[in-house]
């Protein structure tokens, strides 16, 4: 029996990792980017690549993993030629109106379109523990779930129709931009009591304000200084200016997130947009940044 076959493209930190992830579980997988050097950690991984688009054939899905989404409105038309193509799940934070229009040009061809932005950062993308939220027909999401269940252990949501995923997403992002904003802010004032930070995350982390900013962020990648997400500064905050464009496409005026975002994009010109995301606490907590630094100076 042939294996299943699928294209991943964007080979990046995410795509590359969920092509390794398919690879190993029996896919049989072809990968494109057009920088080189992620195509060769692809390889690495055991991920068979091609130089173009073009050079594509004989895949039954495709992954797309792509910076935004004129990336994406530019890619699905090129994949319309592969023969053989049922389904196209985009994981790319996109934005709805690309997403409903990319799923009417394929429904057109009679192709399966899902919009399915993920988290679970780099871990859940190498061990296939992804979650999802997941935009489209009920049709094209039966059709893409083989790869769904593939990247996420059944870790996903159907949300509504096209663009569902991506609204969800981007106010999933934004929740967490907010949320680590205001944790690096108590955690400032815990440290101004004289209380240790990262204490004061556990004991938050184990009651009702508890959050992953609060037990997985702060304590791996802020307290240990190591700002190793993965998540750029530029991502996130493209991610939660997008999240007020949504809002304001139905009428909505959501104020503590403009705050939000009107934060991270300060914070964007001042750190630079290949930052890590969580380097947000150099902004809004800049005494535990120090007290990190001082610390492994302290150790060296």
């Amino acid at each position: 029996m042939m294996r299943k076959s699928i294209a991943v493209i964007g080979l990046g930190a995410m795509g590359g990792a969920m092509a390794g992830t398919l690879h190993r579980a029996g896919w049989r997988v072809s990968g494109y980017d057009p920088v080189a050097e992620a195509r060769g950690h692809a390889e690495a991984a055991g991920v068979r690549t091609v130089e173009s688009l073009e050079s594509l054939a004989a895949v039954t899905y495709a992954v797309l993993s792509l910076p935004n989404a004129g990336a994406v409105r530019e890619t699905i038309p090129r994949l319309l030629a592969i023969p053989g193509l049922h389904g196209i799940v985009d994981t790319t934070t996109s934005e709805p109106s690309t997403s409903r229009d990319m799923a009417l040009v394929t429904r057109e061809q009679g192709i399966g379109f899902i919009d399915a932005p993920v988290s679970g950062g780099r871990l859940g993308a190498s061990t296939g523990r992804l979650s999802a939220f997941v935009g489209g027909s009920e049709q094209a999401v039966e059709t893409c779930r083989p790869v769904l269940e593939a990247l996420t252990g059944g870790q996903y949501q159907h949300l509504g129709g096209p663009g569902a995923g991506n609204v969800v997403k981007l106010i999933n992002n934004a929740l967490a931009a907010a949320n680590l904003a205001t944790v690096g802010e108590a955690l400032a004032i815990a440290r101004a009591w004289g209380i240790d930070p990262a204490a004061a995350a556990s004991g938050v982390s184990a009651a009702s304000g508890g959050s992953r900013a609060s037990s997985v962020m702060y304590p791996d990648w802020v307290l240990s200084g190591s700002y190793d997400s993965g998540f750029t500064m530029e991502l996130m905050a493209r991610d939660v200016a997008l999240a007020i464009d949504v809002a304001a496409e139905v009428g909505e005026s959501p104020r503590l997130l403009a705050a939000t975002n009107a934060l991270w994009q300060a914070s964007l010109a001042d750190l630079g947009p290949a930052s890590d995301f969580t380097e947000i606490a150099r902004t809004v907590a800049p005494e535990l940044a120090v007290d990190v630094s001082t610390n492994q100076e302290d150790k060296a």
